[in-house]
């Protein structure tokens, strides 16, 4: 498997590009092309996750020397979330997930459309609005993102941009607080079932670090308008495909 570690380094720095510009989907990527390799859920998200240990730390500070975090919103994302990702990292290396799937794409679809109308009806783009329930919502991203292999951006960042929160800063703040997340959800695998596969997390590991500082660069200029497009697109789409592949998986 060391022969593909130029492929895992591909996936890792397009997976890093994306999660360091608009706050999700590094896990979604990086798990859906493992799982396409035969690589089990726990053992995908396991392996996600260890990776992320080096690439939300990189892409974290990236965000932090950039002026992109907020930290009285960071730090209320922190505790709760890493309480979630503990409980759903032990969850997914006992129970099966696959029923959740549905469910869960279905709500991010519903962010990704309230996102996109609030993009299409902004009038003041810079204008922030104080984000309310941030603590449950730490607490469910965290639990979905362990049980997926991602989604803690695509659910925290969604949400607190579909409150009103400055892309900017809900996008760095949301990526420095999943560092904290990834390292509770990386020690719960390690104890649940253990750590293998190292080619695959050394890869995704190298690409993710090399693409950290341009994506970072990348969400500080865009407008904050064409952000929560990109987001919202990105959202749906990826919502609606889970929801079709999982409609036809069982009819």
């Amino acid at each position: 498997m060391w022969n593909d570690l130029g492929y895992f380094v591909m996936i890792g720095f397009a997976a890093q590009i994306v999660d360091g510009a608009i706050g999700m989907a590094y896990g979604v990527t990086s798990s859906t092309a493992l799982l396409s390799l035969g690589v089990p859920p726990a053992t995908a998200s396991a392996c996600v996750h260890a990776a992320e240990t080096f690439t939300t730390g990189a892409s974290g500070f990236a965000h932090w020397r950039l002026g992109n975090v907020d930290r009285d919103l960071m730090k209320r994302l922190v505790l709760p979330g890493m309480a979630g990702g503990a409980l759903g990292a032990y969850t997914l290396a006992h129970l099966p997930s696959d029923a959740l799937k549905s469910y869960i794409s279905a709500y991010l679809l519903l962010l990704g459309l309230l996102i996109l109308w609030k993009a299409a009806t902004l009038r003041q783009p810079h204008a922030a609005t104080p984000p309310r329930a941030v603590a449950p919502l730490g607490f469910f991203g965290g639990l979905l993102d362990a049980i997926g292999g991602g989604g803690w951006g695509a659910v925290v960042t969604s949400n607190l941009i579909g409150q009103g929160t400055s892309p900017r800063y809900a996008i760095g703040s949301v990526n420095l607080a999943e560092f904290f997340v990834t390292v509770t959800i990386t020690v719960t695998f390690i104890f649940s079932i253990g750590l293998e596969l190292y080619p695959i997390i050394t890869g995704l590991v190298l690409g993710g670090i090399i693409a950290a500082p341009l994506a970072a660069a990348v969400a500080k200029h865009l407008p904050p308008r064409l952000l929560m497009v990109v987001v919202g697109l990105v959202i749906s789409g990826l919502s609606l495909r889970t929801i079709v592949k999982t409609w036809g998986e069982t009819s």
